[in-house]
């Protein structure tokens, strides 16, 4: 008599669906490639305002005039710093983030844009256009996509936008996009470290573990 076995098979998450590991998710036969949609995003998590452009290829000859002509929108937008720097908060000094160094005289610092570390993102020239307004440009560490908040919007964004819909083109996908982006912008969310999302998961976490209310706060359940 033979002993059967039940083997666990690993899943993964891939676009919102569970998929099994070694059977990747497959297009319909009807499935035809038909070009490439991106969305270039700047995205304020203190208000869940967003700015964003669909395009069909995002080169540095694309990227960095967009980026460019946004920023300097936003920066005309806001009031002029007139406080000296040594009577600003730490966070907004250049000394904070760049130590004694500097690349001559810079204006004050007025925003901080956290972008990856894409090579398109490093080159001098965007680079020191940043510095010579007042951006003080951070870079996300090597597999750390996750602490890029406009990641975050961006997957929101595209459910929003494509979910029960079969889009035939690119120019229909760069349309629903910017309608979607439109309409977050009307009643954005903020995004927040530790705001009602996390307590939410904690709560979540506290009912699968605990069973009921009557959990410890660390998440074990309390013996009978």
């Amino acid at each position: 008599m033979r002993r059967g076995r039940i083997r666990l098979c690993p899943i993964r998450e891939h676009a919102g669906r569970w998929e099994l590991e070694g059977h990747p998710a497959r297009q319909p036969h009807e499935y035809e490639r038909n070009g490439t949609a991106k969305l270039l995003t700047l995205f304020r998590p203190a208000t869940g305002q967003v700015r964003a452009k669909g395009v069909t290829h995002a080169p540095t000859a694309v990227l960095h005039p967009w980026l460019k002509t946004e920023l300097a929108q936003l920066l005309a937008s806001r009031p002029g710093v007139t406080t000296p720097e040594a009577e600003r908060p730490p966070l907004a000094r250049w000394e904070t983030w760049l130590g004694r160094y500097r690349y001559g005289p810079l204006p004050p610092l007025r925003l901080i844009l956290v972008g990856d570390n894409l090579a398109g993102h490093l080159t001098p020239d965007v680079v020191l256009w940043l510095f010579a307004h007042g951006v003080l440009p951070l870079y996300t560490p090597l597999s750390g996509s996750w602490l890029h908040m406009a990641e975050s919007v961006q997957r929101i964004l595209v459910r929003r936008a494509l979910a029960g819909q079969h889009p035939q083109t690119p120019a229909q996908i760069i349309a629903w996009l910017e309608e979607t982006v439109d309409g977050w912008n009307q009643h954005p969310t903020p995004f927040v470290w530790g705001g009602k999302r996390q307590a939410r998961r904690q709560r979540a976490r506290l009912r699968r573990l605990g069973g009921s209310g009557a959990a410890l706060p660390n998440g074990a359940s309390i013996p009978a």
